[in-house]
């Protein structure tokens, strides 16, 4: 009986802010009127982190800006987000006109606890006592990859350092590779290697410039051109991996070797700190024993 009472009550609350309009339920991004036979054309909603991705659209987690965009000049305007009869009470975001009112803006805090969480934006107006409903996933989930780095002697002087993601064998089931993003996907890796290290005096973005890089999309693949001074050699190495909503990880590792054999490395990796993620990196197999 309160769950029935609650209902009525969130109904009865969205007919009186819509100025006794009571809302029907269009299809996906479509108004439909009172009326047979009438179509109330929807606004369009964008978001500053939307991506379209297999027929979805992904928003990255965190305070984002919703821009909700008419063809006519509209008034009133109200936007929720969420759950349908939860968003009517809860989770309405303050909405500002432009001057002719034919475009409002604002600003909404998507959760970061949602792995892939989906839900709708919803656009009520009175103007046609519809509303529109926009489909979204939130993508708070920072992409990964397991590197695993090898040395080779060169042709010339110096050795060959390369750089893949692993492999877990699947046994019965499907070999997994090590690199991707658990939502919306791995938009690109990238590896720079560096003489000195890169975040001494900086953090976003590194103070010194790379002696070697390679960039490209899963798997991770690179090899670098003959490196290294005898009798020893430190490079600095960032791995760094974007999803398509633009969520980041970091992670770096101090590599050093012998350039005169090239059959051994030694990794130092970097805690989690400001700078950089927690690292995940392996030595191939015939350097790990």
């Amino acid at each position: 009986m309160k769950k029935l009472l609650l209902v009525l009550l969130v109904v009865a609350l969205a007919s009186f802010l819509f100025v006794g309009c009571l809302p029907t339920t269009p299809a996906e991004g479509e108004g439909e009127g009172e009326g047979e036979g009438e179509v109330a054309i929807c606004p369009t909603v964008a978001v500053t982190s939307q991506v379209a991705v297999g027929g979805k659209n992904y928003i990255k987690g965190g305070a984002q800006t919703i821009t909700v965009t008419f063809a006519v000049p509209t008034e009133p305007v109200s936007v929720y987000v969420g759950d349908a009869l939860k968003a009517l009470v809860d989770n309405e975001v303050v909405m500002y006109p432009n001057a002719d009112k034919t475009v409002y803006t604002g600003t909404y805090t998507f959760g970061a606890s949602n792995t892939c969480g989906e839900a709708y934006i919803y656009v009520l107006t009175c103007e046609t006592c519809d509303y529109c409903k926009y489909p979204y996933t939130v993508d708070s989930v920072a992409p990964y990859a397991t590197v695993e780095i090898c040395i080779d002697t060169c042709t010339c002087d110096g050795c060959e350092l390369s750089f893949t993601s692993t492999i877990t064998e699947g046994g019965c089931d499907p070999d997994t590779e090590n690199c991707g993003d658990a939502c919306s996907g791995l938009a690109s890796w990238a590896i720079d290697i560096y003489d000195d290290y890169p975040f001494d005096d900086c953090c976003l973005v590194p103070c010194e410039t790379p002696i070697a890089s390679d960039s490209g999309v899963c798997p991770v693949d690179f090899t670098t051109a003959c490196l290294g001074t005898s009798p020893s050699e430190t490079l600095y190495v960032v791995v760094t991996l974007v999803d398509e909503v633009g969520n980041a990880t970091k992670m770096g590792t101090t590599v050093v070797f012998n350039p005169d054999t090239c059959d051994s490395v030694t990794l130092t990796q970097w805690p989690d700190d400001d700078c950089v993620d927690t690292p995940d990196f392996v030595l191939c197999d015939d350097l790990a024993g």
